[in-house]
């Protein structure tokens, strides 16, 4: 497994003290945000212009890019992320599902639109991943294992992220095991009880909360899954450089952990 962070952690800086930060901290790599109004490291509207920098950024710091989230499943920008992605060396696009949760026309409406943009980034060499989220059309794992069914391109993968599925009341460690057949993306956080968000940056480090994040890496280590595990703690964009950089490093060393009891490292 390869540990990485998504940079919409340090979302108030620019990439290059993200990057640097997620160097020291220890990481393999980075998940580079272009998230439009949270944090647009990867500027989709402007990628070509970025490309050399960004690929210096990553190679001086020893970092390897492991994927980028976008969020939507606007045609338009993915094809952007699918076209930036296989220039500059990104292996995965990650979005969210969109709809709502338990509306019933939502969810195979949502799923005919993710297998279409699936089969535009198998042309571009790029895994397209979608998480179950709360309060989407794909939000537990009745609905992830629905999307696993229907949509067959080789393209297409879960991005499971266990915040979700625990606030969804799901237990995220049996939900790994059902659907692990299909996961080709792992976004962790820790989350501190089953409220719809998922708390303040700092109890989203891992460890913090009440996720059984051990037995989740144990799964993925006893399943194969040599993928990328990205840690995604959102709303700290006005936090401190010293403060995202302790969530960064806390949650690293916890992943280590986990990683060493279950005989991963």
């Amino acid at each position: 497994m390869q540990l990485g962070v998504n940079s919409v952690l340090f979302g108030g800086f620019d990439f290059a003290t993200a990057a640097k930060c997620i160097a020291l901290a220890g990481y393999d790599g980075v998940e580079i945000s272009a998230l439009k109004g949270m944090c647009e490291h990867l500027d989709l509207d402007n990628w070509q212009q970025q490309k050399s920098e960004l690929q210096r950024i990553v190679e001086e710091n020893g970092l390897k890019f492991l994927a980028t989230e976008v969020g939507t499943q606007d045609e338009e920008r993915l094809l952007k992320a699918f076209q930036a992605c296989s220039e500059i060396g990104i292996p995965v696009v990650n979005i969210g599902p969109g709809g709502k949760a338990d509306v019933p026309e939502d969810l195979p409406r949502q799923i005919d639109m993710i297998a279409q943009r699936a089969a535009t980034a198998e042309k571009y060499g790029i895994t397209l991943c979608v998480k179950a989220h709360v309060g989407c059309s794909i939000y537990n794992t009745p609905t992830t294992l629905a999307a696993m069914k229907k949509i067959t391109s080789p393209a297409f993968g879960i991005d499971m992220d266990p915040s979700h599925i625990w606030r969804a009341g799901e237990n995220p460690v049996e939900a790994l095991s059902a659907v692990i057949s299909g996961v080709k993306h792992i976004h962790i956080r820790d989350c501190k009880g089953r409220q719809q968000g998922p708390g303040k940056p700092e109890l989203q480090a891992n460890g913090r909360g009440d996720i059984d994040l051990l037995g989740y890496i144990r799964v993925l280590h006893e399943s194969g899954y040599t993928g990328a595990v990205d840690l995604e703690v959102i709303g700290a964009g006005e936090y401190s450089l010293e403060q995202c950089c302790i969530i960064a490093a806390e949650s690293r060393g916890h992943m280590q952990a986990c990683l060493q009891a279950c005989g991963a490292r």
